[in-house]
């Protein structure tokens, strides 16, 4: 077969009834290029030897799937959420209870560990776009969870042995509390630094090729033609979250009381005995999944569409050479795994990489000339961008909330009656608030919503996003006024200069209020953002997509590290007779002053978010065929 040809710009001058297009200008022919598609069966692809077309579903041998009543559904998005729940116990685990072991056990100043840790948060979850890469351009999502959980088993046994085995780790004799805050304790040698960081490293880059995959992989379970595939996908998101959040409590009440009860080996230990038997539930579940075949390299498709857009940057739309913008024949794409994906008018200069010129021949090389649909893949990711790139500053408040709410504690009675609840405990709080809301979220939630929106879903993913960010806002504006009254009655009841000693008089559960709010924008803003990523991205990009949720939140650890930086050294003084709003004595310091700014910050990135959705298109899933039709066009054989 030749050349099959939808309608080229030729033949629209040649007709009678578009003839006028001559007399237009450029402008108006540039916003019917989705009417101009040139189909080619001489084209040479670049990704791999013969594929299942489209997005079906294959099985581990890469074989389509016969009977999908025998494979997926919730049975296999259980075995799923089991490795999630696991690897988030160790995440949360490792965060809650690694600041204090890099200050107790290895004697590192408290803000030096802090910021160890953040930035090691930060750098685990920034660099899941590497997981998300390998995923979808050569492992598949299946392989990759299999290899880097295999991983993150690996450093977690390698932390266990450094906390139990006392060469890994400095004298510890004659290191009292007063000995730790004078910087007096033995410092930890060199190499003992270098073990802990590698092992923690390999955990991070572990939890690096888990993190974008696990989600995308347990919503590749669903079938897409199935009526219900809506809503079972609105509430597998719900459920993976619920996951995420039974595992954060775990790690921060089980794991705590684990540590206070038997020392750091056994707390870690148990983090390292929660993975392995997650890996082996993960790996039982291996017969019921449902497999997406990797769609190649999308960094080699996305370079190769800004090279080619840029080498035609001077051809024109009018240009007589100007035959269509190409896209290969049938249903499928060029792309293994990924349907064809109709043209928009968004970022038009990218058009000109499927520009297609007489002299392109019947043979071009992708380098030079790429299909329409791996044109859109790049718009679709520019178009993403905004979104997550909003939720950078919940990460942040997330993470300053980790140490700061912390060390507020710390000032304050954490009695409940006779039972002393430790500090470190208390992150588990927003991980209840989160369980509640998710639990109570399709029986109060969605109804209430329904009413007021007329969604099915009681609200769209960029509203749900939206109330996120809002709710964020009320909880850093409460954190604000309680911290100043926090502050004042601790200067009026004599404990200015003691800041490590409880007041008995001031509950530490008025900290509820922040956690209880942060805790529901992050269900709202978190779940919202990851279903909105799996259902927009590109389909041979799911990974990819669901990337960019922990790509923020890596980015949010590391904004929240470099804000600590600017408050410490614009607000302090160096000769330290002023300190800093973040003085470690919380009782000099103004963390009121800190926690408005935040609020200052969050109310101008609710407003940036609020114009993006605004300018936001949700993507239609329409074949490039349909979309022809659509638009009155037929196919010329």
């Amino acid at each position: 077969m030749g050349s099959r040809e939808i309608k080229s710009l030729q033949e629209v001058n040649e007709t009678p009834v578009l003839g006028r297009l001559d007399e237009h200008s450029e402008s108006f022919q540039r916003k019917k290029l989705g009417m101009f598609f040139i189909e080619s069966d001489d084209r040479r692809t670049a990704f791999g030897r013969g594929y299942t077309g489209g997005t079906t579903p294959v099985n581990i041998r890469g074989k389509p799937i016969v009977d999908l009543s025998k494979t997926g559904g919730w049975i296999a998005a259980f075995f799923i959420f089991g490795n999630e729940m696991a690897e988030r116990m160790a995440y949360f685990g490792l965060s809650v209870n690694m600041v204090a072991f890099m200050f107790y056990v290895m004697h590192m100043p408290f803000t030096s560990s802090s910021d160890a840790v953040n930035n090691f948060l930060g750098i685990s979850q920034a660099s899941s776009v590497l997981g998300g890469f390998l995923a979808d351009a050569y492992l598949g999502r299946y392989w990759t969870i299999a290899i880097f959980t295999t991983i993150y088993l690996g450093g977690l046994v390698g932390i266990t042995l450094c906390a139990t085995i006392s060469t890994f780790v400095p004298n510890q004799a004659k290191c009292d509390q007063l000995s730790l805050l004078l910087g007096r304790c033995e410092p930890a040698k060199s190499w003992q630094m270098t073990y802990l960081y590698t092992v923690l490293y390999l955990t991070g880059f572990g939890a690096a090729g888990i993190r974008p995959c696990v989600s995308s992989f347990g919503a590749d379970q669903f079938d897409e033609k199935s009526k219900d595939y809506k809503s079972h996908l609105d509430r597998f998101f719900n459920f993976f979250y619920l996951s995420v959040t039974v595992g954060a409590i775990i790690a921060f009440t089980a794991v705590v009381y684990i540590q206070i009860q038997h020392g750091w080996g056994a707390a870690f230990g148990s983090l390292a005995i929660a993975m392995g038997f997650s890996n082996v539930v993960f790996f039982l579940g291996t017969p019921l999944y449902r497999h997406r075949l990797p769609g190649g390299s999308p960094l080699t498709r996305v370079a190769q569409v800004l090279v080619a857009a840029y080498r035609k940057r001077n051809a024109s739309f009018s240009n007589s050479e100007f035959v269509g913008l190409y896209e290969v024949p049938g249903k499928q794409s060029a792309i293994k795994g990924s349907g064809k994906i109709l043209h928009t008018d968004d970022f038009r200069c990218l058009d000109k990489a499927a520009l297609q010129l007489k002299e392109d021949g019947g043979n071009p090389s992708p380098w030079k000339l790429c299909t329409v649909t791996q044109v859109e893949e790049v718009k679709i990711l520019l178009k993403l961008i905004p979104i997550p790139a909003c939720t950078i500053m919940l990460n942040l408040v997330l993470t300053e909330y980790l140490t700061l709410s912390v060390q507020q504690a710390y000032t304050m009675n954490t009695h409940i009656g006779r039972l002393k609840l430790p500090v470190t405990c208390m992150p588990v709080f927003p991980g209840l608030s989160i369980f509640l809301i998710l639990s109570l979220y399709y029986s109060v939630f969605v109804p209430l919503s329904r009413r007021i929106t007329g969604h099915p879903h009681g609200a769209s993913q960029l509203q749900r996003v939206g109330i996120g960010l809002a709710i964020s806002i009320l909880s850093v504006a409460w954190a604000g006024a309680f911290e100043r009254y926090r502050r004042n009655f601790a200067v009026r009841s004599g404990y200015e200069a003691s800041f490590l000693s409880p007041m008995p008089n001031l509950s530490a559960y008025w900290l509820l209020i922040q956690y209880c709010l942060i805790g529901i924008a992050e269900v709202f803003c978190i779940v919202g953002l990851l279903e909105f990523l799996y259902e927009e991205a590109p389909d041979a990009m799911k990974s990819i997509g669901s990337a960019y949720a922990a790509l923020a939140g890596g980015l949010g650890c590391f904004a929240a590290s470099l804000l600590n930086s600017i408050i410490k050294s614009v607000t302090g003084s160096t000769n330290g007779r002023n300190p800093s709003w973040l003085s470690q004595n919380i009782n000099t310091g103004r963390f009121d002053y800190f926690y408005w700014l935040l609020t200052v910050m969050s109310i101008i990135n609710f407003c940036i978010f609020l114009y993006s959705a605004h300018r936001y298109k949700y993507r239609k899933d329409h074949e490039v065929g349909e979309g022809i039709m659509e638009n009155g066009m037929h196919d010329k054989m």
